[in-house]
Order: structure tokens, then C-alpha cells, then sequence
């Protein structure tokens, strides 16, 4: 698993390594690296996304953009992600969850991935943006392309642009139609970005839609991983899953050491000028990796890292990264995962792997499939 592959470079090599990938560049390896480099915008620039690809010839918003425009940014999507906002669609997403569950429990078995990760999160995110459910597999389609098209080169790129293209397409239909007839008493994301300002002056469509994108694939794909590893961990794990099915209080404290322990993005810099680094001789224009894994499992900062302890107490850790661009959906995230764990296991106590997962890789880790199977 990437996760054991991982754990092996980070105890072989540190703080840091020259990857060969594509034209080549430093991975970093230990968390107090990691975090410094990610609280200093100055000398690390977010303006790519793949660490082999120090040109992109697309610019996602905010996640690619730096200090003072990127706080603008922030500042006009932070309402979105509250904690209050969140927790008022609670209920809700309780409801979703237990209705997508019940679905599955007379099968006797699923492929969590495919039938409940991407599914659940995916109806969430259509809502909060006012996107219609009936088209989310087109939108699912579109995910792959852009996020898990492997490799590098020319026709890697030509497939992930073309699933750009089309997501942004679609939001430029649906930003047409919002403006031709608004409604007054709608909330959701499309209808209101497009009343949006930043420094008073209306937002380009060109940004309005690179923000759409992101926020589409942020939403789409991220808890789609995290919970998919963390219900493999707890497959096997029968001891972690007996506590959680004995005691669903302990969901939340569960979630944070799951989301420490499987860390799944991995984000990458571009040196904005010659220094050294932690021992490291950069320059401006190097290429840097600072895998999120590799901070989350380090034995430095956490005594046996690569073991799940639900009694660690631990909430300090980068998996929603850190400095300015921390994720702005955490909250949502946390939640969404709590949410799904609680309403699985009132269903479904016991369960195993029906057979081995596989994993895709690139800059956000998942699985392609997690087959499991319980007692009807």
C-alpha cells in the first residue's frame, strides 16, 4: 500500500530526497519540515498542484493562488463552510446516509467505494452547490479524468484538461441560467457566486468558474478517499470497529485519528528563491513535494505513528494541510465522515474484505474499489 511505501522512504531517507519522477523534484519527508514549508507561502508558492508539472497550464482557485489574493478568496467562501452552516445540514446528511445504508444491508454485501464513498459525499456537495443529483455520474466521470488520470505527459494532460473543460462548461451553462432567472430564496453556492465581489468589483468568469472546479473536485473526491482508507482500516481492524459499534461517542475522536493516521493529499510547492532549506540546497523555481503521509506517520512527532490508537487524543496534525491554504471544508469533512461511520455500524456491526482493495495514486490517494461482506 502507498501508506507502507511511504513509511519506508520517510525512515530511509529524511527530511529530504531528490524524486526522479518527471523532470525531478525534493519530497519532503518529516512533519516539522512539512508544516514549515507549508506556513511559508514567501519562499513556497501554491501556484502548481503536481509536483512534476511546474507549468500547469490551468489555475484552480484558491488552492493556486497566493498571499494577499488568495485571503480575498477565502474571505468570500468562508461562509460556505462554517462550523454553524455545517452543523445546521446535519440532520440531513444523517438522513442521507441512513437511507443510502439501508439500501445496501439485504444485499450482504457492497463495494464501499463505488456504492456509498463517492455517492454520499457527492449528493452532499451537489446540494450545497445547487447542482441537479440526477446527473451526478456525468459529474463522476468528470472527477476521474481530472484527478485520477495517472502519469505524466502531453495525453495525461489533454484527458485532465479535457475533464476540466467540461466541468467548467457545465457551471458556465448553469451560471447563464442562474442569471437569466434568479431566485431570490436560493442559498446554495452557484446562485450566490454570482453576485460575488472581491476589492467591490464583480469577479471575472474565468475565476468565478476556476473556483467552481475546485470546489467541485475538493468536494467530490477528497472524503471519498478518506473515508473508503478509513473503513478499510476498521475491516480489519475488528478491535477499533468493536469500540466504535460498543461506544458511536468515541466516532469523532475516531474520525481525527483516522484522518492522522491515512492522510491522502499529498500538495506540492514551487520555490520562489535559492535558500536552504532544512539541510536542503533549493532553487527558485524547484519543484517540492510535502506529502501530508508523510507528516501524519512520522515516529518524531507521534509515538508509534503508524498505529491507530483512538485514545492518542490527538486533533494536531496536517491532514487538511497547514499555513493559509488549510482546507476550508474541514468541517464539513469531519462531519460527513462521522456521519457515515455512525449511521454504517447501527446498521452493519460486523463485516470483512470480500478481497484485497486496490489504490490509485497522484496527489490525492484512494481506493478503486473496497469490496466487503456481512451476514444478511
Amino acid at each position: 500500500m502507498h501508506f507502507g511505501m511511504l513509511d519506508a522512504t520517510q525512515d530511509d531517507l529524511r527530511p529530504v530526497f531528490r524524486n526522479t519522477e518527471g523532470p525531478g523534484y525534493w519530497m519532503f519527508t518529516d512533519y516539522e519540515t512539512i508544516l514549515d514549508g507549508l506556513q511559508h507561502p514567501d519562499l513556497w508558492s501554491s501556484s502548481v498542484i503536481v509536483p512534476s508539472d511546474p507549468n500547469p497550464p490551468y489555475k484552480w482557485i484558491p488552492i493556486m493562488i497566493d498571499p494577499p489574493e488568495h485571503a480575498k478568496w477565502r474571505h468570500v467562501l468562508a461562509e460556505y463552510f462554517s462550523p454553524g452552516l455545517v452543523k445546521s445540514l446535519r440532520d440531513e446528511q444523517h438522513h442521507l446516509a441512513g437511507e443510502l445504508i439501508e439500501e445496501l444491508v439485504p444485499e450482504g454485501s457492497c463495494d464501499f467505494v463505488t456504492q456509498l464513498a463517492r455517492v454520499f459525499p457527492s449528493i452532499v456537495f451537489t446540494r450545497l452547490m445547487g447542482m441537479p443529483e440526477d446527473q451526478l455520474d456525468q459529474f463522476l466521470v468528470w472527477e476521474d479524468k481530472i484527478l485520477h488520470t495517472l502519469g505524466s505527459g502531453d495525453e495525461v494532460n489533454a484527458i485532465r484538461l479535457d475533464g476540466m473543460m467540461a466541468v467548467m462548461g457545465y457551471f458556465s451553462g448553469l451560471i447563464e441560467q442562474r442569471r437569466a432567472n434568479p431566485d431570490p430564496d436560493a442559498h446554495d453556492i452557484v446562485s450566490n457566486a454570482i453576485k460575488w465581489e472581491i476589492d467591490g468589483e464583480p469577479i471575472n468568469d474565468t475565476d468565478l468558474l476556476n473556483c467552481l472546479l475546485l470546489l467541485f473536485m475538493a468536494g467530490l473526491d477528497t472524503v471519498a478517499s478518506q473515508l473508503s482508507y478509513a473503513m478499510l482500516h476498521l475491516a480489519t481492524h475488528p478491535a477499533d470497529r468493536a469500540r466504535i459499534v460498543a461506544d458511536p461517542s468515541i466516532i469523532p475522536k475516531a474520525v481525527e485519528e483516522l484522518l492522522r493516521a491515512y492522510p491522502i493529499v499529498q500538495t506540492a510547492r514551487k520555490a520562489t528563491q535559492d535558500m536552504d532549506f532544512h539541510g536542503c540546497p533549493v532553487k527558485a523555481g524547484d519543484m517540492a513535494s510535502f506529502p501530508m503521509a508523510a507528516a501524519g506517520r512520522d515516529e518524531n512527532m507521534y509515538p508509534d505513528a503508524r498505529k491507530v490508537d483512538f485514545d492518542r487524543g490527538v486533533t494536531r496534525h496536517l491532514s487538511f494541510g497547514g499555513g493559509p491554504h488549510r482546507c476550508l471544508g474541514s468541517h464539513l469533512a469531519r462531519q460527513e465522515m462521522a456521519v457515515v461511520l455512525e449511521e454504517w455500524h447501527r446498521r452493519i456491526p460486523e463485516y470483512e474484505l470480500a478481497e484485497e482493495p486496490t489504490e490509485h495514486g497522484g496527489q490525492v490517494w484512494g481506493l478503486n474499489s473496497l469490496k466487503l461482506r456481512w451476514e444478511r
